[in-house]
């Protein structure tokens, strides 16, 4: 049994990290001010920083929390225990920051903030790695972490908690943190956290949603036995700010009773000749269940009810019939996971017709990648 408190912790925030939090384009470098604001963050808080960790694994998981998903998560891996966690960047962080915004200095301050939420996932993260180190000492794996707040599980969940985590370890936190009436903790930057443990190794290993590694952002560390497949991690071909829109406009979402998923997305596009006629094409798509990666089962195009514009497309009146066909006959990934789509190899094409099979394709990268995006926001 494992408790453990650390109150120097690395605090070595990844620079990729950082400027993901600050809403910069994946690689981007900083510069100029905005290059200097983050070094004075840094720098302040390697002088004056107090984070800390603390960790306790317990026996049996008390699944009366509301979160559900926690629930079915910890079913699913058929855990025995877990380990309860917290981590705190300190209250030094959060007073200087009310200081910095008390001095009308808004871009310091928002920089200070956002470096704080850096070393709070930053420390979750390497909490998680030095479990996974400590777990396959003992033929075990640690699940990716869950905390109230996230999705389905209520955040007013923190208080019991941290007294579960306070209240019954033979050591103190090392640092103060309580709960307030609306379930956020004080100080803002820290978190609670719960890391399931289960004996069923390649169970966990052969599921997505389970998969330690697949959910672990820490890139050097030595144990890792698949690649990252978080959010950020993913390079879709169009930018975040089409895919919600298209997300929200142009797609809906029903989850079946047995865990699959259906997808409808509608594409407005034109014909390449009639002088731009407009045209609409329905996609339908199921999906397998999230644990296993969300496999792609059944897959549909076909010209939305009632619109007529395909009939005006150049390859519909040259070849009708073989333009229907291959349409109806092109299912792309079928049978893989909807992730490949990033490993799909296909051309870039801005045709909004489709009349041929290059641009077919280039349509269904984008359902598939809009479908995904929804998936992961929610």
């Amino acid at each position: 049994m494992i408790e453990r408190a650390n109150t120097h912790p690395d605090v070595n925030v990844a620079p990729e990290e950082y400027i993901r939090l600050l809403g910069y384009p994946r690689g981007w470098t900083l510069r100029g001010r905005a290059a200097e604001l983050a070094e004075e963050a840094r720098c302040w808080y390697a002088e004056h920083g107090r984070p800390w960790t603390y960790a306790r694994q317990v026996e049996g998981v008390d699944v009366s929390f509301t979160s559900r998903r926690l629930r079915r998560t910890l079913e699913q891996a058929e855990a025995h225990g877990a380990i309860l966690a917290a981590v705190s960047g300190g209250v030094e962080l959060e007073q200087h920051a009310q200081q910095l915004w008390r001095e009308d200095k808004p871009d310091e301050y928002f920089f200070f903030e956002v470096f704080g939420s850096a070393v709070v996932e930053h420390l979750t993260t390497r909490l998680g790695a030095e479990f996974c180190v400590w777990a396959d000492g003992w033929a075990m794996a640690v699940l990716p972490h869950y905390s109230p707040g996230y999705p389905e599980w209520d955040i007013r969940d923190q208080a019991r908690l941290l007294e579960l985590i306070a209240g019954q370890g033979q050591h103190a936190l090392p640092g103060k943190l309580e709960v307030i009436d609306s379930g956020a903790l004080r100080p803002r930057k820290a978190l609670l956290a719960v890391f399931g443990l289960t004996r069923k190794v390649e169970r966990v290993r052969r599921l997505t949603e389970l998969n330690p590694c697949e959910n672990c952002s820490f890139t050097p560390c030595q144990y890792r036995r698949a690649p990252y497949r978080g959010m950020a991690a993913f390079h879709y071909s169009v930018n975040a700010k089409a895919l919600k829109r298209w997300s929200q406009e142009r797609l809906s979402l029903e989850d079946r009773a047995d865990g699959t998923i259906d997808a409808r997305f509608r594409y407005d596009g034109v014909t390449c000749n009639n002088m731009g006629h407009p045209l609409a094409i329905e996609y339908t798509v199921r999906l397998g269940p999230e644990h296993a990666g969300y496999p792609i089962l059944e897959q549909q195009c076909a010209p939305t009810p009632g619109d007529a514009g395909y009939t005006k497309m150049c390859a519909y009146v040259d070849h009708p019939a073989e333009l229907m066909a291959a349409i109806e006959r092109e299912m792309p990934l079928r049978g893989q996971r909807l992730d490949d789509v990033f490993s799909w190899p296909r051309e870039a094409c801005a045709a909004s017709c489709y009349c041929d099979a290059a641009a077919r394709q280039h349509k269904w990268g984008l359902v598939f990648e809009t479908i995904h995006y929804a998936l992961g926001s929610r």
